[in-house]
């Protein structure tokens, strides 16, 4: 017994001290470990994969005889105040504007940026556009092969100039959801604002007018009913590591 003992606290000093090494000399712009080892372990997944894999690696691209049934989870429609959840704050706007076709809908961008703006759907449609076809892996276990067409999320922070010490990217729904990005997933090539999905506009369920589509991780960080972004220069939690999330979900 002793030495099974023994060995467990071994165990959990290694993972200990291995997390130390690989997050020694990190900056407060980095993820906190809230002093929890799960925690620990997100951070050495993330350090990982910011050391060992290139910026740019790209998630595996399908053809259109891959596409398959995409199960729409979570919130449906952020406009009905019977979802577990409805933000009171943001429904009524949301059910509001989906009445008039989005026409008057904007997604606002701020925070550490030259340029703070405001963009309607057509103004993003006119971006130079990325369709791709990719594998949406839920953190449920089943997974689903979809089409998105949307704007490079690079496009649009050139587009209001993002300041050199921006580190994060946090996105806002309409719903109580959140999703915060690093810099590096943020100007990856496949991480787009999408607002079509298999050839067509992007349906209510799946967030339209518009989502992230975020390829390099697990599906609950691609957010639904985007309305705001904000740039950050150090990080913050969106909500994920306080309610025992992963705030870094890659894969």
């Amino acid at each position: 017994m002793k030495r099974i003992e023994l060995s467990r606290r071994r165990f959990l000093t290694g993972v200990t001290s291995s997390a130390g090494l690989l997050v020694a000399g990190c900056a407060e712009t980095e993820p906190p470990t809230y002093g929890n080892l799960l925690r620990v372990g997100d951070l050495v997944t993330y350090k990982a994969h910011r050391l060992l894999l290139p910026a740019n690696a790209l998630a595996r691209e399908y053809s259109r005889g891959d596409i398959s049934s995409s199960p729409a989870i979570g919130t449906t429609n952020p406009g009905d105040p019977n979802q577990s959840l409805f933000d009171p704050s943001y429904g009524e706007t949301f059910d509001r504007l989906r009445g008039d076709a989005f026409a008057d809908w904007r997604l606002t961008v701020e925070g550490s940026v030259l340029r703070p703006g405001a963009f309607s759907l057509a103004d993003l449609q006119r971006m130079p556009a990325r369709t791709q076809i990719t594998r949406h892996t839920c953190e449920e276990g089943w997974s689903s092969i979809a089409e998105w067409t949307g704007v490079p999320l690079k496009r649009v922070l050139e587009a209001v100039g993002t300041k050199p010490e921006a580190r994060y990217v946090q996105l806002y729904s309409y719903d109580y959801v959140a999703s915060g990005i690093d810099m590096i997933d943020a100007l990856h090539p496949q991480t787009i604002l999408a607002y079509g999905m298999n050839g067509r506009d992007l349906p209510l369920a799946h967030g339209a007018p518009l989502r992230l589509r975020l390829e390099t991780q697990l599906g609950y960080k691609s957010l639904k009913f985007v309305r705001h972004i904000e740039v950050l220069d150090s990080f913050e939690d969106d909500g994920s590591i306080a309610t025992g999330w992963a705030w870094y979900a890659g894969i």
